[in-house]
């Protein structure tokens, strides 16, 4: 049996779709699986034991006219795999047609508001689960589509199995030895997402007070002013590697730490898929359906501005991420402490 999943982005949505793909191989062992991702994601799927291979979507370039050819080139390969199944997790116009386009046996979408309810793309499949709750967590949505496969859902398997080479990597490179490590993740794709970085470096001093705290700041390059900050307020305490670890390095290295402190952002959803301890700051999202899994009740979200959760990517209230400057330094310092209790 040959599958396609579709799922091209972002970090974090991928992250929470591997259950669907760990689930499939499992009680498939003789399928073949291939993966619909993003080009600038393919680091993160490749050379996944349960992968036979991923098709690069190559987003941006595709967008000029003269590349179109590559597109075409692209689907005839996909085409050529003969596919049983093809699995839209992503819901919207372009991956519903590139599934459509792919020419499988089965397409198989979602009926969610989110995903198969935008765009039209509920028309080209073939079979859709029920239609969730409204604040079903994002893992339970696309896990939704495994009933149809009669692939029964447990919750027992590796999520993210550890890559050997990559843990050697961090050990080689930062020895971070058997210390008590706390990640914390400052970055995020929306800005208003961005719990403000004075209470970061607040809460950072708070934890200081326990001396055999260690702290990694993890994030993309675009973070590394707001590492160079939280560095600056634990001088000796804290490893700023922002910009500086692949995706298999920050995997391994929240893999190793005792705690993990972050906004609402791809990383927090890594943290989460390996069963780590989380403060996680929220605002604009609902956590219900975009927390850290099986997590919401280290989630900390203020009950005002009466617009939480607005779910927009920019903040319209007079007063700016008003709903995230509500959440103190000390509330994460307490959740933190009794975790790391």
């Amino acid at each position: 049996m040959k599958i396609l999943i579709l799922k091209p982005s972002s970090l974090g949505d991928v992250i929470q779709a591997l259950p669907v793909l760990r689930l499939l191989k499992r009680h498939l062992p003789n399928s073949e699986i291939y993966w619909w991702l993003d080009a600038n994601l393919v680091p993160l799927l490749d050379g996944d034991p349960d992968l036979a291979g991923i098709f690069p979507f190559q987003r941006k370039r595709w967008a000029g006219v003269h590349r179109w050819p590559e597109i075409a080139t692209s689907i005839r390969t996909m085409r050529a795999k003969r596919f049983d199944y093809a699995i839209d997790l992503q819901g919207l116009a372009r991956s519903a047609l590139f599934a459509w386009l792919s020419n499988p046996d089965v397409l198989i979408g979602l009926d969610n508001p989110r995903e198969g309810g935008r765009e039209g793309a509920r028309a080209l499949y073939d079979l859709t689960p029920l239609r969730c709750e409204p604040g079903t967590h994002a893992v339970d949505r696309y896990a939704a589509v495994l009933p149809l496969l009669n692939i029964p859902v447990r919750w027992d398997f590796d999520w993210l199995p550890q890559r050997p080479a990559a843990a050697a990597s961090v050990q080689e490179k930062w020895s971070p030895k058997n210390e008590q490590w706390v990640a914390l993740i400052p970055g995020a794709r929306w800005a208003n997402k961005l719990w403000p970085i004075e209470n970061f470096s607040a809460a950072v001093k708070l934890l200081c007070k326990n001396p055999d705290l260690k702290f990694a700041v993890l994030g993309s390059s675009e973070d590394k002013q707001l590492g160079q900050t939280i560095s600056s307020a634990a001088p000796g305490r804290v490893l700023d590697l922002t910009g500086q670890t692949s995706f298999h390095e920050m995997i391994e290295w929240l893999r190793l730490s005792r705690l993990v402190i972050g906004n609402d952002t791809g990383p927090m959803h890594v943290a989460a898929a390996l069963r780590k301890p989380i403060v996680a700051l929220f605002g604009p999202t609902d956590p219900r359906s975009a927390g850290p899994f099986r997590q919401l009740e280290n989630v900390l979200q203020a009950s005002e501005p009466p617009c939480i959760p607005c779910l927009k990517g920019r903040c319209f209230y007079p007063d700016r991420i008003a709903c995230l400057k509500a959440i103190t330094p000390e509330q994460v310092f307490n959740k933190a402490s009794a975790l790391l209790a």
